[in-house]
């Protein structure tokens, strides 16, 4: 069904005056690539304020001065200048499921969405290509005083200056090339906002579906949770299979103030033509606590390296990952932990399958500064290779800058035991059962930590991998 979709290459793309291509196509686009009168077409079509239309020009100038990364997964196949960074569905935003058009509606609807909303959600985001289709909160959450809306809408609010103040700082655009790509065309995303002391008792979630092919997804996540407010945010991310490159190259900023708590839950199942060039960050402040759930799944390229900058005294971190790669996919992916305050603590578990000649690489950096005294540090990464072909190292990097801590590092790659095969088969289990149920109790302790129905997409994906159907 995907490939009769009217793809975004053959709609003309010499649109430079930039008017939208009035066609049956349900979107309107800019042309490709990147350049100035892109990115002010973007700041325009967004009634950006100045600050951020200039915001913009800068990032893009950091962009085209930057050079890619000389590490990682190789990615000279993909050539910016042939990406749609801009793709609007054919409709504004809506605050009513009803009002959602059918086919975009069909598409979420097969994706859970908004059946996960009514039994399990305090709120919800779905986002189209590049915008917001549809955003909720429930009456009672929004009582609390949670602020969850769509970024662009605070940008221009009541809530404007505290999205003037946090946008793109714990991400600089300096970061790297695609932070400053991100920074001159993102569009869409949320901004949610918990106040002091409130407990959001059932997650929020933002489901982000990239339709186009050859379009980028550049959406802007901001978090920030107030002093001893508690919040669990769920992301899932899907697109359908293109034969021709994709990109999403979105960012995520976490804010956890003093003794307050944040799990930031995601299952990314993009298609395997897609590059995820992904930039997650979190700040935590005296006595909070970051908690990190990932499933990583599809794409043909991956960059993800969730960040938690450990500032308050007694704050900790808790990453806990999984990646599954199968034929044609380099996905590098772990953590980064940076321990500022005293007494603080970092756990990162993770967990990697690879089969068909799929490439894993977990890429982990410890920082524990001088002034981290007390800090504690444990690293665990467990590789499980399904067959000959596949391929699964482990890249841990420490700098350890006091000697007033506690830091641990233990890393496993191995193979599926013919023993426990034979043991299950010699119970009537078939051999593709018995290897199935192996990988999915190797992937347990990360599901586990997943909203049930979460937990179940997450095994499903498991199994569609092992029959290498996704």
């Amino acid at each position: 069904m995907a490939e009769e979709k009217t793809s975004v290459a053959d709609i003309d793309r010499s649109l430079y005056d930039f008017r939208y291509e009035e066609s049956d196509a349900d979107f309107y686009k800019v042309r490709n690539g990147i350049d100035e009168s892109i990115v002010l077409r973007i700041s325009e079509e967004k009634k950006d304020p100045d600050w951020m239309r200039d915001f913009r020009l800068k990032c893009l100038k950091i962009f085209n001065e930057t050079k890619e990364p000389d590490w990682g997964p190789d990615i000279r196949d993909l050539d910016i200048q042939k990406i749609v960074t801009y793709v609007k569905p054919k409709t504004q935003m809506a605050a009513k499921w009803a009002d959602v058009p059918e086919d975009i509606k069909n598409t979420f609807e097969k994706l859970g969405i908004p059946e996960a909303e009514r039994e399990s959600l305090a709120g919800v985001g779905a986002q189209y290509d590049s915008e917001l289709v549809y955003h909720n909160v429930k009456d009672e959450v929004a009582a609390q005083g949670v602020i969850y809306t769509d970024l662009e809408s605070a940008m221009h609010g009541e809530y404007a200056d505290m999205i003037k103040e946090h946008f793109m700082h714990l991400v600089p655009p300096t970061d790297h090339k695609f932070a400053a790509l991100h920074g001159a065309v993102w569009s869409g995303g949320s901004c949610v906002y918990v106040p002091k002391g409130v407990h959001v008792k059932i997650p929020l979630q933002s489901y982000f579906r990239l339709n186009a092919a050859g379009a980028g997804q550049f959406e802007h996540t901001l978090i920030i949770v107030d002093e001893g407010a508690d919040l669990h945010f769920i992301e899932g991310c899907s697109a359908p299979k293109y034969n021709v490159a994709n990109l999403h190259a979105g960012c995520v900023e976490l804010y956890v103030a003093k003794n307050a708590h944040l799990r930031y839950s995601t299952i990314e199942n993009w298609s395997k033509n897609m590059y995820n060039l992904n930039t997650k960050r979190a700040i935590v402040e005296e006595g909070g606590k970051m908690e990190w759930v990932s499933g990583s799944f599809g794409s043909h390229v991956s960059y993800l390296y969730p960040t938690t900058i450990l500032k308050g005294d007694k704050s900790l971190c808790e990453f806990t990952g999984i990646t599954f790669s199968g034929k044609g996919q380099d996905l590098d992916t772990g953590a980064k932990m940076i321990h500022i305050g005293k007494n603080t603590s970092s756990v990162i578990g993770t967990k990697s399958i690879s089969k068909s000649g799929g490439k894993n690489t977990y890429r982990s950096s410890v920082i524990v500064n001088k002034s981290a005294t007390g800090s504690k540090v444990s690293v665990n990464c467990d590789s499980l290779m399904l067959d000959s072909e596949s391929n699964s190292d482990t890249i841990p990097a420490m700098n350890i800058m006091t000697d007033d801590c506690d830091v641990g590092h233990e890393a496993k790659i191995g193979r599926i035991s013919n023993k426990a095969i034979f043991y299950l088969m010699s119970r009537g289990i078939s051999e593709d059962e018995a290897r199935a149920m192996i990988v999915s109790g190797f992937a347990n302790p990360v599901s586990k930590e997943l909203p049930l129905e979460y937990a179940v997409e997450m095994n499903n994906l498991i199994q569609l991998e092992m029959k290498g159907t996704l």
